[in-house]
């Protein structure tokens, strides 16, 4: 059986926040206890806020590139500068939509910059993902006393498919990937090439209860998970470019 507990007494995470004291002041008020074999789905979103990841709009100054592309994707020249800076390469662009290689190696809209659900009442503030993700689980786990493993979820779209799933950024405590090459399948057959993207099924269980509108669940707990091998951060689901056959 496999749980998953939401965190509902949060509220609005502000930068400077002890996030892991809030997180635990939420799993006190819901009385959850984290044992080993949790996992705590923490939202990007209150972890960039809690970093401080917030850039106001009106200071930033587009450039030629970003002016260009805003012209091609009808957005704000502002937020097309956002992204090229937060972007080792831009991968798609028409009208609408701006896919990039995020510094981190994620390829998503808009490098994971939001403008939604981010406290600002003037619509003037971005929000950008954390300076690493991986780091920021990390940081996490540790103030959590290692209780439970951590993963950061964000929202992204795939190729070739309607619709956005949950993605872990940023992992740590369990492994992001196991490698099952080399193990037998039930007829004796040796698999090639199976890899199970764990950390990925843990954060899209974990969007069925967070939801990506105005649900207010930035955090559950997922009890019940089974799994071995080394821990392994996020950054293991990133495919090398050298493997990547669709740029």
């Amino acid at each position: 059986m496999i749980e998953i507990l939401p965190l509902t007494h949060i509220g609005e995470v502000l930068p400077g926040d002890d996030l892991a004291a809030v997180l635990i002041a939420a799993l006190d008020e819901a009385s959850i206890e984290p044992t080993a074999g949790d996992v705590l789905v923490v939202t990007q979103k209150i972890v960039s806020k809690a970093e401080n990841r917030f850039v106001d709009l009106s200071a930033v100054v587009p450039g030629e590139r970003a002016v260009e592309l805003a012209k091609e994707t009808r957005k704000d020249p502002r937020l097309v500068e956002l992204v090229l800076r937060e972007s080792s390469e831009v991968l798609r662009f028409v009208p609408n939509v701006l896919i990039t290689r995020q510094r981190a190696g994620h390829v998503m809209a808009n490098a994971g910059i939001d403008r939604s659900n981010i406290g600002s009442a003037t619509g003037e503030q971005a929000l950008l993902l954390p300076e690493d993700s991986d780091v920021s689980a990390e940081r996490l786990w540790l103030s959590l006393g290692k209780r439970c493993a951590v993963v950061i979820s964000d929202s992204f779209g795939r190729p070739w498919r309607h619709g956005v799933v949950n993605v872990a950024i940023g992992v740590a405590g369990m492994p992001s990937l196991i490698d099952r090459r080399g193990d037998l399948d039930r007829d004796g057959r040796r698999l090639e090439v199976t890899q199970i993207a764990l950390g990925d099924m843990i954060a899209t269980a974990a969007g069925l209860v967070m939801g990506e509108g105005a649900e207010g669940v930035p955090a559950v707990l997922i009890r019940g998970v089974q799994w071995s091998g080394p821990d392994l951060p996020a950054s293991a689901l990133v495919r090398p470019l050298e493997e990547d056959l669709f740029r």
